[in-house]
């Protein structure tokens, strides 16, 4: 079929003005910063209340906080699913639709969850109506972060696309800093028994009202051209196929990068950000506000830190960007954890922004390296499904192994080596990548279709 040649197909899309590229940022970054203000707010509350509130009270604190993370880890078990089934609907609809219903789905399970009642009231029933909403939650930002920085990244221009694309990344910590604010002005507005009893709930409330924010600001944005030409190509040749099935079949090397790339990157941030919290609170009764004000303060350097990493990328290579992070990433709890145990806030700072400046290396440019992994027509489903399977092994049992051999052992020392053991594996996945810097998609889209034009010369 030589319609889907190289010559045959029309001229590569016209390059979106730098105008519209900032507009179309923007969208992305609106509906990313929902999504993991709620997704954070979860684990933070997971950390400081949900042990207490919807578990029954046992003889070890870090009973009821194990609980409660493997309620967070239904969360990312769900994300696979959702990134399956929105990376379908998004490569044969379009992202704009499929960003607006996860941003709906994210934001109605959220609010729910401040409604619930606690286990006095209600029993069991209140953890599992929590499971049921968390994995409803994940449903939702399994699909959000695919479409969110391919939106971005298919508009960007070749050469500075891993700065474009690692802005809706930064919107990560946006999100989380805005549900450490409100948690942390919760924590300082009222008593340690009201804040536990009813006051973590306001920031769930709120966020109805950044949901509808962000919903607006999406409506108005539009599709990239290039997907708009690969979604006519795939409605004029009934034989051209897109989506999970198609992206297995044509690029299973490509998903299993994506899952090596992402399982370091995972691990690591949830650590720093939710495995801190639990480690000083139990083992040094640190107290929730200060601790939240770490927070808070590292998720602001981490803010900015991203696009400057992801313009490094585009100058320096996504290679040895990602490589220094992994790299820097495996040492950071052999000096982080002893900086913990000294107590000192200016120390505790330090160490959490570290971590996430680490993290920043291998997170900034890692939309464009997973963008130029896969073609147009089934791009969507490929970076869904590579980050959000990984997501199942790495983020949702990072915490709960971390609590668990904290528990086992007394000791920092085997979470500290499961970081080394990943970073390792990021490493590999690394190495295994070809360099893609400045690379057009277009010219991903005709390698692809030259693909399939010489399986189907050869079946012939």
């Amino acid at each position: 079929m030589t319609s889907s040649t190289p010559a045959a197909r029309a001229a590569s899309p016209a390059p979106t003005s730098t105008s519209k590229l900032k507009r179309v940022v923007a969208a992305s970054m609106a509906g990313t910063v929902v999504e993991w203000y709620e997704f954070f707010l979860y684990a933070t509350a997971a950390s400081l209340v949900f042990g207490t509130y919807f578990f029954p009270t046992t003889g070890s604190p870090l009973d009821g906080i194990i609980a409660a993370f493997v309620t967070y880890a239904v969360g990312f078990i769900a994300r696979p699913l959702g990134g399956i089934v929105f990376g379908q609907i998004g490569d044969r609809f379009g992202r704009k639709p499929t960003l607006q219903a996860t941003i709906v789905i994210v934001g109605a399970a959220t609010f729910l969850m401040g409604c619930l009642p606690g286990f006095q009231s209600i029993g069991y029933w209140a953890p599992a109506m929590l499971v049921a909403l968390r994995f409803i939650q994940g449903f939702a930002v399994g699909g959000e972060w695919g479409g969110a920085v391919l939106l971005v990244a298919e508009q960007s221009p070749d050469r500075t696309r891993a700065f474009w694309s690692s802005w809706p990344q930064a919107a990560v910590p946006v999100g989380n800093l805005l549900a450490t604010l409100v948690l942390l002005v919760s924590s300082w507005a009222m008593s340690s028994e009201a804040f536990l009893e009813w006051g973590w709930r306001i920031a769930f409330w709120l966020s109805a009202v950044i949901v509808l924010v962000g919903y607006y600001i999406r409506r108005n944005v539009e599709e990239a051209p290039i997907f708009l030409e690969a979604k006519a190509q795939v409605e004029a040749e009934k034989a051209v196929s897109y989506g999970v099935g198609e992206v297995l079949r044509r690029y299973p090397v490509g998903i299993v990068q994506a899952m090596g790339l992402r399982f370091a990157e995972n691990i690591v941030y949830y650590i720093v950000v939710s495995f801190t919290i639990v480690y000083l609170k139990t083992v040094h009764e640190y107290d929730t506000s200060q601790l939240l004000l770490a927070l808070l303060i590292a998720h602001v350097v981490h803010f900015a830190v991203i696009p400057q990493l992801g313009r490094l990328a585009d100058r320096w290579g996504r290679k040895p960007v990602y490589l220094t992070g992994a790299i820097l990433s495996a040492t950071w709890a052999f000096f982080a954890f002893p900086m913990f145990d000294t107590l000192n806030p200016v120390m505790i700072v330090l160490a959490v922004t570290i971590g996430l400046c680490f993290h920043a290396f291998m997170y900034a440019p890692q939309p464009a390296v997973m963008a130029e992994l896969f073609p147009t027509r089934m791009r969507y489903s490929g970076v869904s499904l590579g980050s959000q399977v990984t997501a199942i092994l790495a983020g949702s049992l990072a915490p709960i192994l971390a609590i668990q051999w904290l528990r086992d052992f007394g000791s920092w020392l085997p979470i500290a080596i499961y970081i080394v053991i990943a970073c390792a594996i990021t490493t590999v996945a690394v190495l295994s990548l070809r360099e893609t810097t400045g690379i057009s998609l277009q010219e991903i889209d005709d390698a692809d279709a030259a693909r399939m034009d010489a399986a189907r010369t050869a079946a012939a």
